[in-house]
């Protein structure tokens, strides 16, 4: 597997790396730390090409080294990396640009499997979107902004399942809330459930709301069915049924004590724009971190 942690600066992101790792580790995946640092214009880029001989004499850095810098740090402290690294310090001489807008630093084996430090500069949407497609990556994390929109865009446009990690308390004891349902994107996310219940060592409340009775068996048969896969890996679990509209309900219960880990909609990116799917409806009104798995 292959996780992309997304960072936006060293004084809001240490919750966002912490519960990536946590994830990564739990996975056993190899790990890319992004930060999109702001868009270097053409003229600047010249002036960098021209002057490369002289940056390491002006300590010149490209927009977005600082926050690369702070995570290395980070890692450091969380003994996550090789302590070869850890005594080098943080390579900044060593970043390979691969193109005008993305440079690479690649980190020796440690604790955590492979982990890169990757700056892209632009759009951040653009870029986490052209990151993620060029990379292959199957989880994206990436911390929970404000407004939501930047969370509503990711969801929709982003290839890969996406944790975001909203109001996220590294020392409160959570629960999960796994959503599930009749629709096929349910029993994927209850494998990745599975991967997060290890990470954060936790029990996990497994709801299904049902809206049309005529899906209250099939709801509930997926509720068990999941119950019974989770019993398999020793989590404790319990089953919650409940009727009403799931973008009502289940935010409601996940208040902001839960992981609500729930399955993507399977409408297409044209249909999502002009009327939300369930699950980005109910990460707009969601008050907690969230796993919609794809």
């Amino acid at each position: 597997m292959n996780i992309l942690i997304a960072i936006s600066s060293k004084h809001h992101s240490e919750p966002t790396l912490k519960a990536g790792m946590k994830v990564a580790n739990a996975f056993n995946a190899s790990s890319t730390v992004l930060e999109v640092g702001e868009k270097i214009n053409e003229f600047s880029m010249k002036e960098v090409y021209m002057a490369r001989e002289r940056i390491e004499s002006w300590n010149f850095d490209r927009p977005g080294v600082d926050v690369l810098e702070w995570a290395f740090n980070f890692l450091c402290k969380e003994k996550l990396i090789n302590d070869s690294s850890i005594e080098k310090g943080f390579p900044k001489n060593t970043l390979v640009e691969n193109s005008s807008r993305r440079s690479e630093v690649f980190l020796e084996k440690g604790k955590a499997k492979n982990i890169s430090l990757i700056i892209r500069n632009g759009d951040i949407i653009e870029e986490l979107r052209n990151e993620v497609q060029s990379g292959y990556y199957d989880v994206t994390i990436l911390g929970g902004s404000k407004s939501g929109n930047l969370s509503f865009d990711m969801v929709q446009y982003i290839e890969s399942s996406i944790f975001i990690v909203k109001n996220f308390q590294t020392k409160k004891k959570n629960k999960i809330l796994l959503a599930v349902d009749s629709s096929k994107g349910s029993k994927k996310a209850i494998k990745y459930c599975v991967g997060i219940a290890d990470a954060f060592n936790i029990e996990v409340d497994i709801i299904t709301v049902t809206q049309d009775v005529k899906l209250r068996k099939v709801n509930q048969n997926m509720a068990e069915y999941a119950s019974k896969f989770l019993r398999k890996f020793n989590i404790k679990n319990k089953i919650i049924l409940e009727e009403g509209n799931p973008v009502d309900v289940i935010p409601k219960k996940a208040g902001n004590n839960h992981i609500l880990v729930i399955g993507s909609s399977s409408r297409g990116p044209i249909k999502t724009f002009f009327q939300s799917s369930t699950p980005i409806k109910i990460l707009k009104k969601c008050n907690c971190p969230i796993l919609v798995v794809k």
